[in-house]
């Protein structure tokens, strides 16, 4: 085959249901965009649009020549190596059967429950796939979204607001509303949750740092499920997500005084030296044991690290202890706490990354935990 079909993607059959308010065709079109190929009639990697799955499937297929995916026998995608595979898996998909032995194919099994890695989402995962119809459009959705999700994250967005999240992320496929537009009405309520802390409106501005919680979930959920995720929008919505919070502690700190509650001058230094300087360092190590362990996170190198993650001194579990303090009357002993949990956090981590750097010296480089699953 030509170097060029090498990089396409044909299309295989109709589908004109919605999914997350876009049809499959489109889908796939912004599948391959996203990964460098394009569409073409004799490209050798094979979708059928009859079925709808996960974008890991995509990567995965398309990386690995001479493997399909398949479900009841039938080919959902495949990557041919060859002319002769390439016209046997397209008469199959165009005819709707199963499409049986191909020299040169090898079968991956949607039923057997194969599990992907999704490195970006710090997530193991088995991926859905299936046949794209009226009324399964909801189950497939939801499978998307929770694939989208990520693995790793803290207690409030793995447990609280996923069902919000998804909720919300539907209704913006089908209005048509982008990530980018989602991402900058969370960027209004988180400075106006700051200026609300800022004059100790702490209620008001939880509601509406809350809201924008949410919304910080759902731009990127709905990014992942509609395949429109761009430079910008991820500098954007991680921008945002990295500078915010130390300016949240701050304001509230600040609102003190008018809550009637105010910390000392050198309370209030001290307070927010711990919380500013333990936050830029977590940062630091989280960056630096990148750097040193081949790109892998720090919060998935081993299980106790993806747990201690759910409730490391990051902005929703501070926002949790901060709740609970100002529930009964003592926003400033909220933020101690805080300070406290940030230290301990920091100490944790490196602690962490010191056992990380004698591991790595002893048995050379470092996996996940994930990984050492498949």
């Amino acid at each position: 085959m030509s170097d060029t079909a090498s990089k396409a993607v044909t299309l295989i059959g109709k589908n004109e249901l919605p999914f997350w308010g876009i049809t499959n065709a489109e889908r796939v079109t912004r599948l391959a965009s996203a990964n460098g190929q394009t569409i073409a009639a004799d490209g050798d990697i094979l979708t059928d649009l009859a079925f709808a799955y996960d974008p890991l499937w995509y990567r995965h297929i398309v990386a690995s020549p001479g493997l399909m995916l398949t479900r009841g026998g039938r080919a959902i995608l495949a990557h041919c190596p060859t002319d002769a595979a390439r016209k046997a898996v397209a008469q199959a998909m165009a005819e709707g059967r199963a499409v049986g032995a191909v020299a040169g194919m090898t079968a991956i099994a949607v039923e057997e429950g194969a599990s992907l890695t999704n490195t970006e989402l710090r997530s193991r995962i088995t991926p859905f796939a299936d046949v794209l119809t009226q009324t399964n459009i909801p189950a497939l959705e939801r499978a998307s979204y929770f694939g989208a999700y990520k693995g790793v994250t803290d207690v409030l967005t793995k447990y609280l607001w996923p069902e919000w999240a998804l909720v919300l992320t539907r209704i913006a496929a089908r209005l048509g509303i982008s990530p980018n537009q989602v991402t900058a009405v969370g960027f209004v309520l988180c400075l106006y949750a700051m200026w609300l802390f800022w004059f100790g409106h702490y209620w008001w501005g939880m509601l509406a740092g809350l809201v924008f919680m949410v919304l910080d979930t759902v731009d990127g959920k709905l990014a992942r499920c509609t395949i429109t995720s761009s430079w910008w929008g991820n500098i954007f919505d991680h921008g945002i997500d990295l500078i915010h919070p130390p300016f949240w502690w701050w304001a509230w700190g600040v609102g003190l005084v008018h809550w009637g509650q105010g910390l000392s001058n050198t309370a209030f230094a001290i307070t927010m030296a711990v919380i500013v300087g333990g936050y830029v360092v977590q940062r630091l190590i989280e960056g630096q044991f990148i750097l040193r362990n081949g790109g892998i996170h720090i919060h998935i190198w081993q299980k106790i690290d993806s747990q201690f993650r759910l409730i490391t001194a990051r902005r929703n579990p501070n926002m949790v202890i901060l709740f609970a303090a100002t529930l009964v009357g003592r926003p400033d002993m909220g933020l101690i706490a805080v300070a406290a949990w940030t230290a301990l956090s920091c100490l944790f981590h490196l602690v962490r990354l010191a056992q990380a750097e004698l591991a790595r010296r002893k048995t050379g480089p470092l996996t996940s935990w994930m990984e050492r699953l498949a």
